[in-house]
């Protein structure tokens, strides 16, 4: 077995195949569209990397890939954590502890060199990107861009010598079961209270509406463990990859007196349209889009904040009324609340209270260097 660098194109390729060879008889596994996954390691389509460096690699065994991953360095993280601090992600490997310390000797190397005092992952390539490894809820596919691995994943990076850094939960609420009636009542109270209003997102200043959304999100998830506050870049960029995916009346803006103070994104969860897809959007490819598009059950809360000096008014609740009614118009079954810290307690609560059950679990995991 060797270590072999991303360098040739052909290489990339190996790199972004490999997870359609290891998952094929899984079937909860959701094929990701083969061009998106490419585009994340070029700069000009990967704003991310402005601030970052990502190195791939491959374990191979002659001419059979056993496994991949990449070596991430964020200076963005780095800076506001002030920490020294690498990152592993996009890791995928046959179940064989020789191959997944071949892959991750391979990232402490490069990272050591260039100064680095810790290991932490998996993040794709980021925080605010997907990250983490599943760790309960393998009996069901994953929502849009949240993710999934086998079990043995957890084995192998335990007898590594990675210990667990956070968990992150993510709630099932059934939709068709309404919203408890005392939601309901409270956010009448806090409408008279605080005068918020609810409004939905202007597609015709869509522009205008993503500085609104990139203020908040960075505000509301600052003191988060692990938060790194998205740039004018990656925010557009966000922003270009959601907007043909989002239905309008699940993107709402909270406002006080005219002025936006908090805002909830919701989407389809297009998963249930990728795994027909087989990692590729040709023209059957949109055919298959368009048909199955209509049939998504699912939704996934994806985005869901309110500005500091507002965090404790009550907003989030008559954000969610609202999201949550919209989304029966629509005709949704179900939503996945996703993802929270483990230790953010008042989410955790509030998504129990909703009637929201913890049904995944996730781990990052870190190591010392």
């Amino acid at each position: 077995m060797k270590i072999v660098p991303v360098r040739t194109k052909k290489d990339s390729e190996y790199f972004v195949e490999f997870p359609f060879q290891l998952y094929r008889n899984d079937s909860n596994w959701v094929p990701p569209l083969r061009k998106e996954i490419e585009k994340v390691f070029h700069r000009q389509s990967n704003p991310f990397l402005e601030h970052a460096v990502i190195e791939r690699f491959l374990c191979a065994d002659g001419s059979r890939v056993l496994g991949r991953i990449a070596a991430i360095i964020d200076d963005n993280h780095n800076q506001f954590h002030n920490e020294r601090t690498a990152f592993f992600g996009f890791f995928e490997s046959v179940h064989d502890v020789n191959v997944a310390a071949i892959l991750m000797d391979a990232v402490k190397d490069w990272v050591k060199a260039k100064g680095m005092e810790r290991l932490r992952g998996p993040m794709n390539p980021s925080i605010n990107a997907e990250c983490a490894f599943l760790l309960e809820g393998f009996d069901s596919a994953p929502v849009i861009m949240m993710p999934y691995n086998p079990p043995y994943y957890l084995e192998l990076m335990e007898t590594l010598g990675f210990h667990k850094a956070k968990d992150l939960y993510a709630f099932y609420k059934d939709n068709t079961k309404g919203i408890p009636d005392r939601f309901e009542r409270a956010c009448e109270v806090i409408r008279k209270r605080t005068g918020v209003t609810v409004r939905s997102i202007n597609m015709k200043k869509v522009n205008d509406e993503v500085q609104i959304i990139k203020k908040i999100y960075n505000e509301a998830w600052e003191k988060n463990w692990g938060a790194v506050p998205m740039t004018d870049a990656e925010m557009d960029e966000m922003a270009k990859f959601l907007k043909p995916l989002a239905i309008p009346d699940l993107v709402l803006f909270a406002e006080i007196d005219g002025q936006p103070v908090g805002v909830s994104i919701t989407i389809p969860d297009y998963n249930q349209v990728l795994k027909h897809l087989n990692g590729t959007l040709g023209v059957a490819g949109l055919a298959k889009f368009a048909y199955y598009r209509r049939k998504i059950t699912g939704l996934r809360a994806f985005v869901f904040g309110v500005l500091k000096e507002f965090r404790h008014a009550g907003l989030h609740v008559v954000l969610y009324y609202e999201s949550e009614k919209a989304a029966a118009r629509h005709g949704f079954q179900n939503c996945e609340l996703s993802w929270n810290l483990e230790d953010n307690h008042e989410i955790n609560s509030f998504d129990t209270a909703l009637g929201g059950e913890i049904y995944k679990k996730y781990r990052i995991y870190e190591k010392e260097l």
